[in-house]
């Protein structure tokens, strides 16, 4: 029903004010309201003019009620718009403020006492709408201009409403202003914490697809290769079971630091497991490393580039050879992957740097200063190769 969903909408917004004071964590709108009506209490300051008015104490009632009406009208109009930036800086807005200060001026030289306090009043609308390097002298303008008029009417009295005046603009547009800069940090606050979550989820999607894809395809291979050995070698298809338990234990593994964000993993086991996943596949491995040690975090992102090429190689190109060079230099490290299986044209999905593993892997690379590269083998029918590159100094950048 309706009136029952209305009712349970109101509970569950009590619900979780109280659970916001229990926690006692801030309300989300600080400040004043980004409305009109904050400053529409006021008017207030003018009953003394109405009651002069409706008590007849006011030569020429009817001038003094038609400037009333005006006055409230164009202050009303004013202070509605100046909560929006295109509204406040449109030049209606600004007419409607000069109107409003040709009628305050009007009103105040010509009845004096009470009228006078629709300065402080004109001071409220300019500080909503003036903001800027024209603040200062707006506010002092106006006091001036004030001061004049009252002192006219009031002599020495006229300082106080000169001071009250230059007060109400001034400290108006202190209130908004920062009003408006808590707002914009709110907002900045949010973007920031939305790219934040994007960040990490696109970081989760590609540590999840880079770990469960290649894992997986390493337990389809030997699961494969141990149905076919089991009927006439039962030792060795054990020994592929054995490796199933020992890849599953180890993606487990993976898997839990991969979620917490602290993955830390060794070129040289990724080149273990990828020697063993292309041997059960069928395809044979031939696996070259030379250069100086690397950091941590270039072995885990070479670890990733490892992993994806030979997972494509394995489930995609139906290769008889396939070779995994690792080359380290005083600059820069390089790793080269390369079948002589079917070729670019024969591999759905990954025909230049087209699938979502290497589209991942070059966005990591190129974080970090480095690059990716990966298309059919240059000068020879049919094979893919995969070339990555990653400056030595990028541990640093990749952590």
């Amino acid at each position: 029903m309706p009136g029952s969903r209305g009712i349970s909408c109101r509970m569950s917004a009590r619900q979780e004010r109280r659970d916001r004071r229990g926690a006692g964590r801030l309300p989300e709108h600080l400040g004043p309201p980004p409305s009109g009506f904050a400053l529409l209490p006021w008017l207030l300051m003018g009953m003394g003019a109405f009651s002069n008015l409706f008590q007849g104490k006011t030569p020429n009632p009817w001038i003094g009620g038609i400037g009333l009406l005006v006055f409230n009208s164009l202050y009303i109009h004013v202070v509605f718009r100046a909560f929006t930036k295109e509204a406040r800086e449109a030049r209606s807005t600004r007419g409607a403020l000069l109107a409003l200060g040709v009628v305050t001026c009007l009103l105040g030289g010509l009845y004096g006492g009470s009228w006078l306090l629709f300065f402080p009043l004109l001071g409220l609308a300019v500080g909503a709408i003036v903001r800027g390097r024209w603040l200062g002298r707006a506010g002092i303008g106006l006091a001036v201009l004030a001061g004049v008029v009252a002192g006219l009417r009031d002599g020495w009295g006229a300082v106080n409403v000169a001071y009250g005046t230059f007060l109400s603009t001034m400290v108006t547009a202190a209130i908004l202003s920062l009003s408006d800069a808590v707002r914009e940090l709110r907002a900045a606050r949010e973007e920031l914490a939305h790219r934040a979550v994007e960040k990490e989820r696109l970081r989760f999607s590609r540590d999840l697809h880079d770990l469960l894809g290649h894992t997986l395809s390493v337990i389809v291979v030997k699961s494969e290769a141990a149905r076919r050995l089991a009927p006439r070698d039962l030792d060795a298809a054990l020994v592929q079971i054995s490796d199933i338990e020992s890849v599953g234990r180890q993606a487990l593994t993976e898997i839990r630091e991969a979620v917490t964000g602290y993955r830390e993993g060794s070129l040289a086991t990724d080149l273990d497991r990828a020697r063993s996943a292309l041997l059960a596949a069928g395809i044979e491995p031939v696996v070259r490393q030379s250069g100086p040690p690397l950091s941590a975090q270039a072995e885990v992102l070479l670890g990733w580039v490892v992993r994806e090429a030979v997972t494509n190689a394995v489930r995609h190109s139906g290769a008889r050879r396939c070779s995994i060079t690792v080359e380290g230099g005083s600059e820069r490290v390089r790793v080269r992957v390369s079948d002589d299986g079917a070729g670019v044209s024969d591999v759905p999905g990954i025909g230049g740097i087209g699938g979502t593993g290497l589209k991942g892997l070059a966005e990591r690379l190129a974080a970090v200063g480095g690059s990716l590269e990966a298309g059919a083998r240059p000068g020879v029918r049919g094979g893919f190769v995969v070339v990555a590159e990653l400056p030595v100094e990028a541990g640093a950048a990749a952590a």
